[in-house]
């Protein structure tokens, strides 16, 4: 019997985004940086508005924002889990992609 040529599963780019007008710092810290919001700066587009793209690899991850050393779910989060600090965890699902 033939082995299967199994591709390796890519990352895919996920864009994260959050409205805080009076934030002086936002990051994004989750599963994918084991909760280090120094790891995952975000920029500030002006307006209120900041974003981080990260290439992340498939699966379900949790995140939260940090906004000026608060950290807050993302309203816009589609899935949310409950956390062990009384608060929930956002999620986001990165699907499957094989490497061409």
């Amino acid at each position: 019997m033939k082995p299967k040529n199994k591709k390796p599963k890519v990352p895919a780019a996920v864009h994260f985004e959050l409205a805080a007008t009076a934030a002086r710092e936002v990051c994004v810290a989750g599963s994918f940086n084991d909760w280090h919001p120094a790891a995952s700066p975000m920029i500030d587009l002006g307006g209120g508005r900041w974003a981080k793209d990260l290439a992340l690899p498939p699966g379900a991850h949790e995140y939260l924002f940090v906004v000026d050393g608060q950290w807050w779910p993302d309203p816009g989060a589609r899935a949310t889990v409950p956390n062990p600090f009384g608060g929930v965890n956002s999620v986001v699902t990165v699907a499957s992609r094989a490497a061409m």
